[in-house]
């Protein structure tokens, strides 16, 4: 009975945090080329009284055994990098990224980070950043004063237009082995890691790399049915194991009353 009630109590921090996890989602519906996250689960150690395969006295084996479980634990909250739904913008600066494929940017401490947030801007400069302010790199060029007009093709090929003429230079992108490995730093940043593999550029719409679409906005590839889903599962999931938690408080009330 002591056994269960810890199971049951792990189980219920395990759905505690898949609730953390789908709130998050849902939270960030709206946000732009946000990731779900999924959360993965383990089942903890188990306590063996009878090994499946033992001798027994006779020259037999057990072909069963018994082993008690101690619960479950969160493993992992990977993200899902399917692509969201593009809107369309107008914005001369605004880029979707259609495949695979990050956009290089610099932070302040000059590390790189990387982000499919193409909602692009520029400084008073003309260099391209982030709506954070955080510079663009991967071939992007200083955008000249005055320019009238900014056309990205779907290859990265950018061409700009202002009094002084016109200005023509390629842009890529970057993309990574295992991209769920990515260490998400917040403010739609990943940030490299071991696990994620080193960053291979390489110009869009070429070799697997995504192409860019001017214009447009990738959304969030959350589906709020789908996360509803999710949360009734996890709540009716939370609510069973507290149904166990319960039921071996009072098996334990009843021992304890044995010997009134």
């Amino acid at each position: 009975m002591i056994r269960a009630l810890y199971s049951a109590a792990a189980g219920m921090e395990s759905q505690q945090l898949n609730l953390d996890v789908i709130s998050n989602n849902l939270a960030n519906v709206s946000t732009t080329s946000f990731k779900k996250s999924k959360i993965e689960f383990q089942d903890l150690l188990y306590e063996s009284t009878r090994t499946p395969g033992a001798e027994q006295g006779n020259g037999t084996q057990l072909p069963t055994g018994i082993q008690i479980g101690h619960g479950s634990r969160p493993v992992a909250t990977s993200k899902v990098f399917t692509e969201g739904e593009l809107t369309q913008t107008g914005a001369q600066l605004d880029m979707a990224i259609q495949g695979d494929g990050f956009i290089e940017v610099q932070m302040p401490d000059g590390t790189l980070a990387y982000t499919r947030d193409g909602a692009l801007k520029t400084d008073s400069n003309g260099k391209v950043t982030t709506s954070d302010g955080l510079v663009v790199q991967s071939g992007w060029q200083p955008i000249p004063t005055g320019t009238t007009s900014i056309s990205i093709s779907a290859d990265g090929s950018v061409t700009t237009t202002s009094a002084s003429g016109t200005q023509n230079f390629r842009v890529q992108l970057v993309r990574f082995a295992n991209p769920a490995g990515l260490q998400s730093m917040g403010s739609n940043l990943y940030k490299e890691t071991l696990a994620s593999g080193t960053p291979e550029a390489g110009n869009p719409d070429e070799n697997g790399f995504g192409s860019l679409q001017q214009g447009y906005l990738e959304m969030s590839n959350v589906k709020v049915v789908e996360e509803m889903v999710n949360m009734i599962v996890a709540q009716r999931a939370y609510e069973v194991n507290s149904k166990a938690v319960q039921a071996a408080d009072e098996m334990m009330q009843q021992s304890n009353n044995l010997r009134r």
